[in-house]
């Protein structure tokens, strides 16, 4: 199934219109996150799971609150640089909604949305992606990262949950 194709079935649907997107650091999510809101049909909005992630090693729980963010009223946020919580962020629960990020798509989550989307990329070519975007803080913290990815796939197989599977651009 081609995605533009899942989107304009999604909204057509008639229910709100709930995407997951999935995949390792650097594979594209918020990428393609904010182009699915720039040519949304109408209001929409846009959670990226770095907003939830308690920390380098958060991965786990963040996935755990997703269903909670598709059916709840908004979220604490992460203060990344103050290493805490941060301020809450409203939802309308009415209007659609694109969650992207490492953990976004599982068993717990995937029921609750219209739309799920895996982002299939190498890890040499996510990681050079991923540390040109942020850099030295980043590389402190990619195998820990890239650990936390590796249970996230384990446990959830979030591919075989997903209903568009994008490959690298260009295939």
């Amino acid at each position: 199934m081609r995605l533009d194709e899942a989107v304009a079935g999604l909204v057509a649907s008639g229910r709100r219109p709930v995407v997951l997107i999935d995949g390792g650091a650097g594979s594209g999510k918020t990428t393609l996150a904010q182009d699915l809101a720039a040519t949304w049909p109408g209001p929409v909005q846009v959670v990226g799971l770095d907003e939830l992630y308690p920390g380098w090693h958060g991965l786990a729980s963040a996935a755990a609150a997703v269903p909670g963010l598709i059916t709840g009223t908004g979220f604490t946020t992460w203060d990344w640089a103050g290493d805490r919580p941060g301020p809450w962020r409203a939802l309308d629960p009415r209007v659609a909604l694109v969650v992207e990020g490492c953990g976004a798509l599982t068993p717990s989550s995937r029921p609750l949305a219209g739309l799920a989307v895996w982002l299939e990329l190498d890890e040499q070519t996510r990681k050079q992606r991923a540390l040109a975007r942020d850099g030295a803080v980043f590389a402190a913290h990619w195998d820990e990262w890239a650990a936390q990815e590796a249970d996230h796939w384990r446990a959830d197989r979030p591919w075989e949950l997903a209903d568009v599977v994008l490959g690298p651009p260009g295939t």
